[in-house]
């Protein structure tokens, strides 16, 4: 039996991202990182524009690349946590889906306000590096930027716009992690993720902003391995 990660990027994010992680041991899962079309190797690929096509595919993929004795975990920062969650949604009928970590993320039933979504190139760039508290360095050079923004783009449209509309709770563990000094998401808001579960559902607050998992990750890793350790079925 192999126990996977399916981790899932922020925003404008790439699966190089996750490819980069080393970290000082074991996690006791096998990391599959996720990659989005229109970005990467994938930058030629259409962008999504509706997160429900999104989730049917990508939930599609990972299905087909599992074994028979596959377990399924899945990680999301910030919008890749709502994503994580809508394909756990799709996968929880077909695969055995052991756990969700959602991080830096309000709960599905928290709307988000249309804060960058509308506004011309520079002004978009200034909002959602004023509300992550991180800059991306591509995002300094405007060559690179026209490269990256699409994408960056795409995403916080589809973040921006999303309310989950069936909120039938699926039957996994959900692990909610938030930067203890997160700016955007309150440790409220993360609470509310409690709703999307009828198994159990923990709030775990990691030193760090809202990109706490940029600036150091090794804290995310403890959470992990502590994750990997707990039977199924069992609450971390």
């Amino acid at each position: 039996m192999t126990d996977k990660l399916f981790c899932f990027p922020y925003a404008g994010g790439g699966a190089s991202f996750y490819r980069a992680w080393t970290p000082s041991s074991d996690l006791g899962f096998e990391l599959h990182p996720v990659q989005l079309p229109g970005r990467e190797e994938l930058f030629l690929e259409e962008l999504y524009r509706n997160i429900d096509k999104a989730a049917d595919e990508l939930a599609g993929k990972i299905a087909r690349s599992l074994g028979p004795t596959d377990t399924v975990s899945l990680f999301g920062h910030s919008f890749g946590a709502v994503l994580a969650f809508e394909v756990a949604r799709r996968l929880v009928d077909f695969v055995p889906v052991r756990h969700l970590v959602v991080s830096g993320s309000a709960g599905p039933t928290v709307p988000l306000a249309r804060e960058a979504a509308d506004l011309n190139d520079d002004e978009f760039v200034a909002r959602v590096e004023q509300l992550a508290g991180y800059t991306h360095p591509a995002l300094a050079d405007r060559d690179l930027r026209d490269i990256v923004l699409p994408a960056l783009r795409a995403d916080v449209e589809l973040h921006e716009a999303y309310l989950a509309r069936d909120l039938t709770p699926i039957p996994v563990p959900i692990t909610v992690v938030r930067g203890a000094t997160d700016h955007i998401v309150s440790r409220a808001e993360s609470e509310q993720w409690e709703v999307a579960t009828v198994d159990h559902c923990e709030v775990v607050d990691l030193p760090g902003g809202h990109m706490y998992l940029v600036d150091d990750p090794e804290s995310l890793f403890d959470l992990l391995r502590r994750i990997s350790s707990v039977p199924v079925g069992r609450g971390v």
